[in-house]
């Protein structure tokens, strides 16, 4: 089995600045490409001996949207609980005629069951309303239904995809429930009108309301009296 250097070595000596090298945490190998490269990339690392990559395990949609932001920290300990979503930022739902290039990806999970290795490969749909990348169906055909959840999910388009239509949700769902503007009560309710004798379509009707979690510490571990007799004990 080839090192994961030795594999990133070969990539880059063959793709060049078509492919750019990610950090990971997961000590994978992970490229972001421009969509414009993404099929002759994805054709090139499928037929080429050296590479192999014969399979799709996954491919997902990401919504960076206000991506490294955060409502709470919790690097310290609390007594008190924490309360996040109280006072929550304001959600902005971008209805511009662009997105921010960098807002919406698609991530594919690859694998070569010959060289046996992993590898990953992000591109970016750019601003385009809606955001459109290729759809790499036609060399892996595995991401058909992939790419149809992340159509569904994030509404992702995928310009040349066979039967690209909701996988997850109701055909007369309203949005794209995984992106990160997408109302936590939806924009319409399913229920049974007895009156016509069959399900509707409704708008919401229930309240907004935060929820709070928390970490509530009331239980005799924390009592006083067991931490001194634990610590003369």
């Amino acid at each position: 089995m080839e090192s994961h250097e030795t594999i990133a070595a070969r990539i880059d000596a063959r793709f060049g600045d078509d492919l750019r090298r990610v950090p990971s945490i997961c000590d994978e190998l992970t490229y972001e490409v421009d969509k414009e490269r993404l099929l002759d990339v994805a054709t090139a690392l499928r037929d080429e001996p050296d590479l192999s990559v014969d399979q799709l395990i996954d491919a997902c949609g990401v919504d960076y949207l206000s991506y490294g932001e955060v409502e709470w920290k919790t690097e310290a300990a609390t007594e008190s609980g924490f309360s996040r979503g109280v006072e929550r930022k304001p959600v902005i739902l971008d209805e511009s005629d662009t997105f921010d290039p960098r807002r919406f990806a698609v991530v594919y999970h690859l694998m070569s069951v010959k060289l046996n290795y992993r590898l990953r490969l992000r591109v970016f749909a750019g601003e385009s309303n809606p955001p459109i990348v290729p759809s790499v169906a036609p060399v892996w055909s595995a991401a058909n239904w992939f790419e149809r959840e992340a159509f569904d999910l994030f509404g992702i388009l995928f310009d040349g995809h066979p039967d690209l239509r909701r996988i997850m949700t109701d055909y007369g769902f309203i949005g794209h429930p995984f992106r990160k503007d997408f109302p936590l009560s939806g924009n319409v309710e399913v229920k049974y009108d007895t009156d016509k004798g069959r399900v509707v379509y409704q708008p919401v009707s229930i309240e907004e309301r935060t929820l709070v979690p928390r970490v509530i510490r009331d239980d005799n571990r924390y009592s006083a009296d067991l931490k001194d007799r634990a610590s003369d004990g």
